[in-house]
């Protein structure tokens, strides 16, 4: 008797699934170069299901090249039905695995799989015990919450796999369909094939298997043909908070954890506070979700944008270079929206969500040209002045990034273009236009004559529930009507970007007083309110 289908909710549908830790990655430079098994061609073997268990010699054998991408790409119904698959005896690609001198089973092909049946068997789905280890027990609380989800929706489709070893001594103890299931278990088992050759061969084969798969974007790409590079080592430990597998441990002792606090804090930076849909605060992440199908791309695009590519980039041997990507970085997201002293504090939900909210990433791309564009200037005075009155245009005018990004077909492609658009309205202000005049202006620009005034689209006449992008644009209206603003540019504050001042400074006899305190960003209350006047050329000149 087979499981009743299941309804899941939409809530992590689309959200992939952290399996990274149930397989240990490893160099191939770390086993020896020679084969263990010689001969051409290759050799088909099976393995069962409990030869995953992690205490298991087969289990502690696996390795996943370290180049590899993160086995995070599967959601809950792919994992779902791969063991679906397994327990009813369907057939399943073979995994395909290059056995080193030294005894290490480097998985070719096929990790998701065996990750998959590793964490059902291990009842470890990105939160458990191997999981907490390899993430030395720092686990967000999102990918927890993801776990727990897949875990329920594994257990009651197919059962767990505790549940189907207790089948074969105490089958009253179980559902009659996971007594079916672990008897069709006792001959099951995973199709293995070897590949034969040297490290060198066994690479080749992985880069030619995954290359031609369409699941390999081209930032995968990039990171599968470049990973000792700086740029492909600092992705990674964005991605991964600094926690996980240790693509720099070559460096000295001191660069590693430098590399890794400095990549945590990046990381935090961008994706925190959490970000809940429908929105119901205005206390949002930079970078958008912590957990999304596009975070690899994201981070890549920002350390690519931030550190300019090169003609050719080589291999990064003592960490100099990953360091010092780490800290341009740093300081371009300190400077859109944290506590340093430096920060602007751009609200994200002014310049880095559309008012439905819905995260723009050519938004975040641009703000980042933006404040680099502005540091280079010497124009951060010149932007606090008009602030205010800049953030009004683009409350007002949303529609414009997206008819930007429209017309340069993608986000990385038009973020120079949303960048330009920013200065231009920077300095129509600054000359002393109005937001209406300088919103006309911008229309008859040849650089924008492309952009087409939005008409008011017809009233909704279906009844029922209200969807999750009106709930959260009738949050950021009525939020933002009484959202705090710094007393001296009167731009929005972040709860990232509060610091407070004083009204009249204490060189001048201010007090302490509640009377003469004011919320103020970090960058206006260090240095804007301590400038008397501005550089008078046209930024990006």
């Amino acid at each position: 008797m087979n499981a009743p289908p299941v309804r899941f909710t939409k809530k992590f549908m689309a959200t992939n699934v952290d399996l990274d830790a149930l397989i240990r990655r490893a160099d191939f430079d770390e086993g020896d170069q020679a084969p263990r098994r010689s001969g051409g061609g290759s050799i088909k073997v099976q393995v069962e299901v409990r030869d995953l268990k992690k205490n298991e010699f087969f289990f502690s054998a696996l390795r996943k090249p370290d180049f590899q991408r993160e086995t995070d790409d599967w959601d809950v119904n792919r994992i779902v039905d791969l063991i679906k698959c397994f327990v009813s005896k369907d057939v399943i690609p073979a995994v395909i695995i290059w056995e080193s001198n030294s005894g290490l089973l480097y998985i070719i092909d096929g990790a998701h799989r065996l990750s998959a049946l590793a964490a059902w068997v291990n009842d470890d789905y990105g939160a458990g015990e191997i999981s907490k280890l390899f993430y030395e027990g720092i686990i967000p609380d999102e990918q927890v919450e993801i776990a727990n989800h897949v875990k329920t929706a594994v257990n009651k489709v197919v059962g767990s796999y505790a549940d189907h070893e207790l089948a074969r001594e105490h089958p009253d103890k179980v559902k009659p369909h996971v007594i079916t299931q672990a008897t069709a278990l006792s001959n099951a088992a995973i199709p293995i094939q070897y590949v034969i050759g040297t490290s060198a061969k066994a690479e080749d084969s992985f880069k030619k298997i995954n290359e031609q798969g369409a699941s390999l974007n081209p930032t995968e790409r990039k990171i599968l043909a470049g990973r000792k590079t700086p740029r492909c080592i600092a992705a990674r430990a964005i991605i991964k908070a600094g926690k996980g597998y240790n693509y720099w441990a070559g460096f000295d002792a001191m660069v590693q954890i430098t590399l890794q606090n400095s990549a945590k804090e990046i990381h935090d930076l961008l994706f925190l506070p959490k970000l809940k849909n429908p929105i119901k605060t205005l206390d949002l992440p930079m970078a958008g979700k912590m957990y999304s199908n596009n975070k690899l791309n994201l981070v890549w695009d920002f350390i690519s944008i931030v550190n300019p590519p090169t003609e050719k980039e080589e291999a990064d041997k003592d960490g100099e270079l990953t360091l010092r990507f780490l800290t341009n970085c740093r300081k371009v997201a300190q400077r859109i929206n944290s506590v340093h002293l430096s920060s602007l504090g751009l609200h994200p939900v002014v310049y880095l969500y559309s008012q439905s909210g819905r995260f723009k990433p050519a938004s975040f791309y641009a703000i980042a040209d933006l404040v680099m564009t502005l540091d280079n200037d010497g124009g951060f005075v010149r932007f606090c002045k008009v602030r205010e009155n800049f953030e009004s245009l683009l409350i007002a005018n949303d529609y414009i990034i997206q008819q930007i990004v429209r017309n340069d077909r993608g986000a990385f492609a038009s973020y120079k273009n949303i960048a330009k658009f920013y200065l231009t309205c920077i300095n129509e202000l600054s000359s002393g236009k109005s937001i209406n005049t300088v919103i006309e202006d911008i229309h008859k620009m040849d650089d924008f004559k492309f952009l087409t005034k939005p008409v008011d689209s017809p009233k909704s006449t279906v009844i029922g529930d209200f969807s999750s992008e009106t709930k959260s644009a009738t949050f950021i209206k009525a939020a933002l009507a009484g959202a705090p603003k710094c007393g001296l540019c009167h731009g929005y504050i972040h709860t990232n970007s509060i610091t407070t001042g004083h009204i009249k400074d204490q060189i001048d006899g201010g007090t302490r007083s509640e009377e003469n305190a004011q919320l103020e960003h970090p960058y206006c209350n260090s240095t804007l309110k301590k400038t008397v006047a501005a550089e008078t050329k046209p930024l990006g000149a």
